[in-house]
């Protein structure tokens, strides 16, 4: 399978370096991220910070939203809602967000991403997103 356009955006934008979050899969109304353990994610001991694992949710939420744009121009987006319930610490290990599509709506698009790690479940959250695309000619 090719990969999706978008996969090349989110790892090299500023953030996406930064936070060092790997494109697992793209395809229509849903995304995978996962993100490597390192020092640098940790809060204590070997506890991911919440504020990596919170923009993993948001990234790959974005990127489900943007899923199934085939042509980008003109096209402007942004998360207007995002809600977060952390289950339970992500310790030492890669974290994995898994984010789906439960409506998508003309300009609003809900999504409900799940983040893990090994075989549990860390967080869990939800997502507003704003897509606006221009008018078809």
């Amino acid at each position: 399978m090719a990969e999706h356009p978008l996969a090349a955006f989110f790892v090299g934008s500023g953030y996406g370096k930064l936070l060092g979050a790997r494109v697992e899969l793209i395809e229509d109304d849903h995304a995978r991220f996962s993100l490597p353990f390192r020092d640098e994610l940790v809060t204590v001991g070997d506890i991911v910070h919440g504020g990596a694992i919170a923009g993993l949710l948001d990234m790959a939420a974005t990127a489900a939203a943007w899923s199934t744009v085939r042509d980008m121009a003109g096209a402007r987006g942004t998360t207007i809602g995002f809600s977060i319930n952390y289950l339970e610490a992500a310790r030492g290990a890669e974290v994995v967000a898994d984010a789906r599509v439960i409506r998508r709506g003309r300009q609003l698009i809900y999504l409900e991403v799940s983040l893990t790690s090994g075989d549990r479940e860390v967080a869990r959250g939800l997502v507003t997103y704003k897509l606006d695309l221009p008018p078809k000619s």
